[in-house]
């Protein structure tokens, strides 16, 4: 079948064309002292998206946590301020609200079934400017762990579509025009690499926040990351899937109930783990029985763990 370009581009455009319909711009305003102690906001800028017809908006965390004033300006021209829902600063995440309605939420896609080399499109305010602006390039690798100097990000999408500042809480969305990810860092050593939150982890913040009225955080004091077969042949180890410790929290459970860095986590209860998400949404599953079954590979061992959970209340 022959590939019409122009075809293309005309459905690519019009998918992009009504997708920014419910792209949002952020601006707002830190509290800040002078020298001379006085007053004086420091102005900041970023995205969001729309998530529900009442005026619910899905934004980064970093982009609104500590802002005094918070004002949200739609494609269309109207603006409002809005109020924080909920921030969870370990994902990255935050939910805001409008007194607009009638409004047409994204959809949202499933970040568990995209794939490395697909296209996809990030759309923002970038550098400052009220957008929606659009950049393109493609998903260059699913699963990377980034490590700010406030917060470790696990689990993210990497792309070589251009995110700019101002481009955090933007969508990152396919070709169907669902969202799958929430554009949240740039490298600026690195040219043409951004990361975005898969939008499964936003669901879960959703899911979280209905189940218990208020984000929590559940965790046993690890990082992680995935194991690859060409991982597991490099550092020699006994399993291909799985996912490896790379760093234990002291005093944490995981720490106190013996848990070592190199150790391969590939049960969590009876969920079979080979992606980082899936530690975590089995840890998050187990708040209410406030411990969770791990089976470990040690070596070339096999232990099982019960773990307690840390279960914190995000404010």
């Amino acid at each position: 079948m022959k590939l019409d370009i122009n075809e293309l581009s005309k459905s690519i455009s019009s998918i992009v064309r009504e997708v920014s319909r419910g792209v949002a711009t952020i601006f707002t305003e830190m509290p800040s002292i002078t020298s001379l102690f006085t007053h004086k906001p420091i102005k900041g800028m970023g995205s969001g998206f729309i998530i529900s017809e009442d005026g619910v908006i899905a934004t980064n965390a970093h982009v609104v946590r500590g802002a005094e004033s918070i004002k949200v300006l739609l494609p269309n021209g109207e603006s409002d301020y809005a109020d924080v829902l909920a921030i969870d600063p370990y994902r990255d995440l935050a939910l805001l609200k409008i007194g607009i309605t009638g409004l047409k939420p994204l959809r949202l896609g499933d970040s568990d079934r995209i794939s490395i080399g697909e296209l996809v499109f990030a759309i923002g305010s970038p550098l400052g400017l009220p957008g929606p602006t659009v950049t393109m390039g493609v998903v260059s690798a699913i699963g990377r762990t980034i490590v700010s100097e406030n917060v470790v990000l696990e689990d993210l999408i990497q792309t070589d579509a251009a995110i700019n500042p101002g481009n955090s809480g933007g969508p990152l969305i396919n070709v169907s025009g669902e969202v799958i990810g929430i554009a949240t860092a740039v490298i600026p050593y690195a040219q043409g690499i951004g990361f975005a939150i898969p939008v499964n982890t936003l669901k879960r913040f959703i899911t979280i926040i209905r189940r218990y009225g208020r984000p929590l955080r559940a965790w046993i004091g690890v990082y992680v990351t995935q194991v690859t077969p060409n991982m597991a042949s490099i550092y020699g180890l006994a399993v291909d899937e799985g996912v490896i410790i790379v760093r234990i929290v002291p005093g944490t459970p995981a720490h106190r109930y013996g848990l070592s860095v190199g150790d391969v986590i590939v049960r969590a209860n009876d969920r079979v783990v080979k992606k980082v998400k899936d530690l975590k949404e089995e840890i998050e599953d187990s708040i209410d029985k406030g411990y969770v079954r791990l089976r470990v590979v040690r070596g070339t061992k096999y232990f099982e763990v019960d773990v307690p959970l840390i279960v914190e209340v995000i404010q």
